[in-house]
């Protein structure tokens, strides 16, 4: 069997899988689902654009990050 056909989905595929997810999370269900996913989706965009906070950027590049949690002398 070639796995190039498994690729080519039909339109009695997307129905038998547009109804099982139907049966499986309810019709009040997919629209809260969707909103979700295209919140994320929305966030994951902002966060590529946004440049990078001095928290983000190490200051020595060269050097080990000190943690001074670890170093503190308490």
């Amino acid at each position: 069997m070639y796995t190039a056909q498994l690729a080519f989905i039909g339109t009695q595929e997307i129905i038998i899988i547009v109804v099982i997810i139907l049966l499986l999370f309810g019709g009040k269900k997919i629209p809260e689902l969707m909103r979700g996913l295209g919140r994320g989706v929305k966030e994951f965009k902002e966060g590529q654009r946004d440049e990078p906070t001095a928290e983000d950027t190490d200051p020595n590049p060269g050097q080990p990050r000190r943690n001074d949690s670890i170093n503190d002398p308490r």
